[in-house]
């Protein structure tokens, strides 16, 4: 059965996240003691222990689901999981799968991502905004109450994620999403819920520390991936490094495209979605987008005797 592994975005944290991991497996260990090595604070501590405040805050969520990921990676690999055939991470998640294929070092992945959370809150600072997500609309209806919102306001508002049929998460200038989210209830939402993030990630907002994380990703070796990795921009295999590079650097202002790329999967006979990493949100999306898909939550020492 043709297997595809999935790692969590931001969002997924949890306190207490990957702790069980260190203290069984030396190989986990491994990836959180380099982690607290690269980093100028101890990163397990903070995953382990919280507070939930500062675990929350980007700069330091980003480079911690990425080490929680990895760990259960590790473990994977020297257990009985299957192998997979292909890899995708959401948003964050898309570096987390990006290690695992060996196409970034985990010490650069964490370098990146480190950078990548200091970026993006250096421009919430700039410019205020946020995220919502909105519920049963479909996306060209929520492309058109962003671009009325955009307009009426002449601040940027525009679809971030497209998660699941039926769930789709705008971002922007905090006048703009309030409007958009007003718009999208009046254009018969069944939901709409601000989310509790302060930037407005996946939107023009970010446009201003681009060019900085554009240095970062060129200033990165970056390698041909040993397991195909679909990306959040492109909803295809990402196979170059010159590829990788564009998609990391687009990503940061264009929508991550979830529902094409699970469609891209199951085109390809993908049957078995496993997922790692922090909580068992994509699992859910997953569930919308086929429920006919099997799906796995990777658990520690509890290989499914199903696989």
């Amino acid at each position: 059965m043709r297997t595809a592994v999935l790692f969590p975005g931001q969002g997924s944290q949890e306190v207490g996240m990957g702790q069980a991991a260190y203290e069984s497996s030396s190989a986990a260990k491994a990836v959180f003691d380099e982690a607290d090595s690269l980093l100028d604070f101890p990163l397990s501590e903070l995953a382990f222990t919280g507070p939930e405040e500062a675990l929350t805050d980007t700069v330091n969520q980003q480079p911690a689901l990425l080490t929680a990921s990895i760990a259960n990676w590790r473990i994977m690999l020297e257990t009985n999981w299957p192998h997979p055939d292909f890899l995708a991470g959401h948003s964050l998640g898309e570096f987390s799968a990006l290690v695992a294929a060996g196409s970034i070092t985990f010490a650069d992945g964490l370098a990146l991502v480190r950078k990548r959370g200091e970026l993006m809150k250096a421009a919430g600072e700039k410019a205020a905004g946020g995220m919502a997500a909105i519920l049963a609309l479909d996306a060209n209806t929520i492309r058109g109450v962003c671009l009325r919102a955009s307009s009426s306001t002449g601040h940027p508002v525009q679809l971030a994620n497209d998660n699941c049929p039926g769930q789709i998460v705008i971002s922007g200038h905090e006048r703009a999403l309030q409007q958009a989210m007003n718009l999208a209830k009046e254009a018969g939402a069944r939901k709409v819920v601000r989310l509790p993030i302060t930037i407005a990630a996946h939107s023009g907002l970010m446009a201003s520390v681009a060019n900085e994380f554009a240095e970062a990703v060129d200033a990165t070796d970056i390698r041909r991936p040993t397991i195909p990795v679909v990306g959040n921009v492109s909803a295809v295999p990402m196979c170059l490094g010159d590829d990788i590079r564009l998609e990391i650097k687009s990503q940061l202002t264009s929508p991550v495209a979830w529902t094409s790329s699970m469609r891209y999967l199951l085109g390809q006979d993908v049957k078995r979605f496993i997922e790692t990493g922090p909580g068992n949100v994509l699992l859910g999306l997953m569930k919308r987008i086929d429920r006919k898909s099997k799906r796995i939550k990777f658990e520690l020492d509890k290989v499914p005797t199903d696989l």
